[in-house]
């Protein structure tokens, strides 16, 4: 990840960022820093037609001289989404500069800028640098990013929450980026494993005896058809001290989903290594938590299973038994991921007695009809945790629209030889929310279905092709808010 610094003085740098402010009729100002540049900036400012609006980079080649290049980036009105603007647009403005030697860029942060700004610009950077690369010779990349602050000290803890974020996300984006002829369910686990333990992180992993012992019949199921078994990880961070509720975050982790015997047309599977991502980003979650210390009680649940073709396939037809004896009815075997959620949300309900318990899922394809590839939605049966989700998502910048859930179609889920079946059919979005309410069994719970922002296309802004990691950040920023 991007090595990012503070620095109460300018380092001897490749490249210096130099924030700018809209000042007067389409007129802009700049900021610290500017009187670094031998130029006129305000000329040049003018002749770009720059009026400082948020994200906006303009290059300054500055031959013979240390940094021999400047950027001015407009920072807008300096509010958090301005900074998330241009704190991306800094990072990606270096690409084109890479080859000709800045590895290290220096940023000077306006006046008055308060902590919670700083954080949003060392997430923005972050994120925005991230690149997912199996090449033998990795091209080359921004190594090093100095903000130049008036204070070191009043921004420390703001770097390490941002970093901390920054860090939970972008890991989260290598597990979902990772193809899935290495991605099994045990890879996942012990992946999980190595990563949380170091953290402080108790995790524990039950295999498929375990699973079968303990009657994970939905998890069981979507993984029978693969040779590579299912895995249910659960990963708790509960240091001494903890106060507050107990939050349990459970993550959809299928590594891969052909659709099983209701096949997926080839053109439908092509992403679907990032199936796993809900399962990721919880666990991002926790590490976010455990990394900064926060005195908060949360468990991360993930059923982990690749839904595959074989001999040994779950049926449409069949009937699964879940954790705790609720049965479903198999009408479309590529419903897989409720299935495997039903399982950990029940465990979770009666064994984990959870204050709020919170699921995330690459889930339906209808949600991206609904909602497009940069929003996801929300559903909850606790009005009072969903404003807090949203007030968290609208922080962290990660869109999040709340739906409803409707009795009228809760017919639509039942089954006439079992509890329910797995593909109710229209609305799409809401109908797998109403299948996976009842095994919440009455506690605070939401559902977050990002199976259109949990994908990218192309880079953009905070965000890089393929796993974006949503939701890592909209998660800890609650649970900082409930750690008080």
């Amino acid at each position: 990840m991007l090595d990012i610094r503070l620095a109460g003085r300018c380092p001897a740098a490749d490249a210096l960022a130099v924030p700018v402010t809209p000042s007067g009729a389409d007129g802009a100002q700049a900021g610290p820093g500017a009187e670094w540049i031998p130029l006129d900036v305000a000329t040049l400012l003018a002749e770009s037609g720059s009026s400082g609006e948020a994200g906006r980079v303009t290059s300054v080649p500055l031959p013979g001289h240390r940094p021999a290049l400047a950027y001015l980036v407009g920072v807008g009105a300096s509010t958090p989404a301005d900074y998330r603007a241009a704190g991306a647009a800094m990072v990606r403005a270096t690409g084109d500069r890479l080859e000709h030697g800045v590895r290290h860029l220096a940023a000077t942060v306006g006046h008055g800028t308060d902590p919670a700004g700083l954080r949003v610009l060392v997430e923005a950077a972050c994120l925005a640098s991230y690149r997912y690369s199996v090449r033998a010779q990795r091209p080359a990349e921004l190594a090093r990013l100095t903000f130049v602050v008036d204070d070191p000290d009043r921004y420390q803890d703001a770097l390490a929450r941002g970093l901390a974020a920054a860090r939970a996300t972008c890991t989260a984006r290598d597990l979902i980026n990772t193809p899935s002829l290495a991605k099994s369910p045990a890879w996942l686990a012990g992946r999980a494993t190595r990563w949380l333990s170091r953290l402080g992180v108790t995790v524990t992993v039950r295999a498929e005896r375990e699973l079968a012992d303990e009657g994970f019949g939905g998890i069981l199921a979507v993984g029978g058809g693969s040779s590579r078994g299912p895995r249910l990880i659960e990963a708790g961070w509960a240091p001494s001290g903890a106060r507050g509720p107990h939050v349990v975050l459970v993550g959809k982790g299928i590594t891969f989903d052909t659709g099983g015997l209701s096949i997926k047309p080839a053109d439908g599977m092509n992403q679907m290594n990032t199936d796993m991502a809900g399962g990721a980003v919880v666990l991002g979650a926790v590490a976010a938590v455990a990394e900064l210390g926060l005195p908060v009680r949360v468990t991360a649940l993930v059923p982990a299973a690749e839904n595959a073709v074989s001999g040994a396939s779950y049926r449409p037809g069949d009937v699964i038994r879940h954790f705790g004896g609720r049965t479903t009815e198999v009408v479309n075997t590529d419903a897989e991921g409720r299935l495997v959620l039903a399982d950990a949300l029940s465990y979770a309900a009666t064994r984990l007695d959870p204050d709020h318990l919170v699921d995330v899922a690459t889930l339906t394809g209808a949600v991206r009809v609904a909602l497009g590839v940069r929003t996801a939605a929300l559903f909850s049966t606790d009005d009072a945790l969903a404003d807090d989700l949203l007030r968290a998502a609208g922080v962290a910048g990660e869109e999040l629209w709340r739906m409803p859930l409707p009795a009228e179609y809760e017919p639509l889920v039942e089954s006439e030889i079992a509890d329910g079946n797995n593909a109710a059919g229209n609305p799409g979005a809401v109908t797998a929310a109403l299948f996976l309410k009842p095994f919440a069994a009455g506690r605070s719970w939401a559902h977050l279905d990002v199976a259109g922002a949990g994908r990218a296309s192309a880079d953009s802004g905070v965000l890089s092709r393929g796993g974006t990691g949503y939701g890592v950040r909209t998660l800890l920023r609650w649970l900082e808010e409930l750690a008080g």
